[in-house]
């Protein structure tokens, strides 16, 4: 989710150890607007995951890789694959970053957040096979086998209620942990819209990139216990 919340002083304040790859591949301050996907690229959860993870970890630089295509069906997201509504190749697109990015460290996460565009009745009923075969191809071509998963769960808001095909995407979202290891599904519970009934408000996104942060930290704990 490149995000649409509307941006704020704060925002734009860099905070220590907490870097984002910017369009051009180079490693700078992480602030709003992270992505670059459309002009309408706003706050998004990225940026308060890494100030989160930063501040319960006061020795590690966070470096985060912006990614997202806003409004992208999944089948955007295969090797080759093309957004139509952008003309870029979000797959492809993310693996090279990614592989920049690894020049000067280590691949810690990957965060997921996406599912409007296929939440009808043609593509929602192989959602589920899809993000599936993604989180597998993402471990692949990335070499990382074990990188714990994180996928959000969708706005659910009152003035806009679910419909069965969105409902049954999220469902994909919410089973997703009990198919594959290392895999977290980050609640949106409570989370107000910017006045679309679509996309999640400013203070909407960074509060779920809090969730995403807690959801991680209980990964790693689970996964150092064993």
């Amino acid at each position: 989710m490149a995000g649409r919340g509307t941006v704020a002083p704060e925002d734009r304040v860099a905070r220590p150890r907490v870097w984002m790859l910017d369009r051009d591949g180079r490693w700078v301050p992480a602030a709003e607007p992270m992505h670059f996907d459309k002009r309408t690229a706003g706050v998004g959860p990225g940026r308060s995951f890494g100030v989160a993870l930063s501040e319960h970890d006061s020795t590690a630089d966070i470096g985060l890789v912006p990614a997202a295509v806003g409004g992208s069906p999944i089948t955007a997201w295969e090797p080759g694959a093309v957004d139509a509504a952008t003309a870029t190749r979000p797959y492809d697109d993310a693996i090279r970053r990614a592989r920049v990015a690894l020049r000067r460290g280590r691949l810690a996460g990957i965060l997921w957040h996406q599912g409007e565009s296929d939440s009808n009745d043609r593509q929602a009923p192989r959602y589920a096979e899809r993000l599936r075969a993604l989180v597998e191809r993402f471990r692949t071509d990335l070499g990382a086998p074990d990188v714990p998963f994180l996928v959000g769960e969708l706005g659910r808001f009152p003035d806009r209620p679910w419909t069965a095909w969105r409902a049954q995407v999220d469902a994909a979202h919410a089973g997703l942990p009990a198919l594959l290891p290392a895999v977290a599904y980050v609640r949106a519970t409570g989370l107000e819209h910017r006045s679309d009934s679509l996309h999640f408000s400013a203070a909407a996104a960074r509060e779920l990139g809090r969730r995403y942060a807690a959801e991680y930290l209980r990964l790693a704990a689970a996964r150092r216990a064993r």
